[in-house]
């Protein structure tokens, strides 16, 4: 286990502090946890978009059929 003593701050109405370099989260978002008086910071990774359409099941339906035309010109 790596630690580090920081100081805590306060910013208005809230507390921060500085994370070290070596302690950096990736990402831009991170889930903060209180338990038993542990205070815990997990980041938080967002899926990309392939993989999230990877994840999705196929559609299994009927769909009408739809007439190809060309589009009717416009006049300018």
């Amino acid at each position: 286990m790596i630690e580090r003593r920081v100081r805590l701050h306060r910013n208005g109405p809230s507390q921060t502090i500085e994370i070290p370099a070596e302690f950096a989260l990736p990402g831009d978002e991170a889930l903060l946890q209180v338990e038993d008086g542990l205070l815990t910071l997990v980041p938080l990774r967002r899926p990309s978009l392939l993989a999230t359409l990877a994840g999705l099941s196929p559609i299994d339906e009927d769909w009408p059929e739809i007439e190809d035309r060309p589009p009717e010109a416009v006049a300018f």
